[in-house]
């Protein structure tokens, strides 16, 4: 989807000025806003690709007016409310008025290491056989869902060449939105400097983006 989220070569936003030794928190609510995630997400209810969308629905003044966990919080209130953890006015108030839905599980403190450990793995069979290898000269789809995509918009109508095939992973342009996984050969595409940003742009410069099979059509 084309939501503020995707701000690959757009002009405007100034420099990125990575903070030397840069904490892994600004504040201290950062740190609770992450365990709320995690913890939240171990409920069962919805997958990372639903997760991610809630995020991009943030309506784009609110999204980029707001701090990453800002956003993250945000996008939680949206999941708990649609999954009938809690209510619109139980968020308002602050406390829980009526009785949620039923969590599938519930993450525990002594079980946080062991889930962190194991992380998301998304990989998984398929039955086909890859359509692309290395070498290849690939061009991008040229669409804009309003659901969710992993295709970058800078990406899109775009010709590149496969560098590497990846193996099979979890569609996320369908597992957002409960169509199941659906999983799809994934492949390591670059694209020249020039293709993606113009003809101004650093002839010395590629971009590479891995990228789901039905991303892609045969040149």
């Amino acid at each position: 989807m084309n939501g503020p989220h995707d701000l690959g070569g757009q002009m405007g936003f100034g420099s990125i000025a990575p903070e030397k030794n840069e904490p892994y928190f600004h504040a201290e609510w950062e740190k609770r806003a992450l365990g709320l995630t995690l913890s939240s997400g171990a409920l069962g209810a919805w997958n990372i690709d639903e997760s991610r969308h809630a995020r991009e629905s943030i309506p784009p003044a609110s999204y980029l007016a707001a701090s990453y966990y800002e956003i993250w919080t945000r996008a939680l209130e949206v999941l708990l409310e649609r999954h009938g953890f809690v209510t619109a006015d139980e968020i308002t108030a602050g406390h829980k008025k009526t009785d949620g839905a039923t969590p599938k599980r519930v993450l525990k403190a002594e079980m946080v290491a062991g889930a962190l450990a194991k992380g998301g793995p998304c990989d998984r069979s398929v039955t086909t056989l890859p359509r692309y290898g290395a070498g290849d000269r690939i061009r991008t789809r040229n669409f804009n869902p309003t659901t969710h995509t992993r295709l970058p918009r800078y990406a899109r109508a775009k010709t590149g060449i496969v560098e590497a095939v990846q193996g099979s992973f979890v569609f996320p342009d369908d597992n957002a939105h409960g169509k199941g996984e659906n999983p799809q050969w994934v492949y390591t595409v670059v694209f020249d400097g020039r293709e993606i940003w113009g003809e101004c742009a650093d002839p010395t410069l590629s971009v590479s983006i891995d990228a789901w099979e039905s991303y892609l059509e045969p040149m």
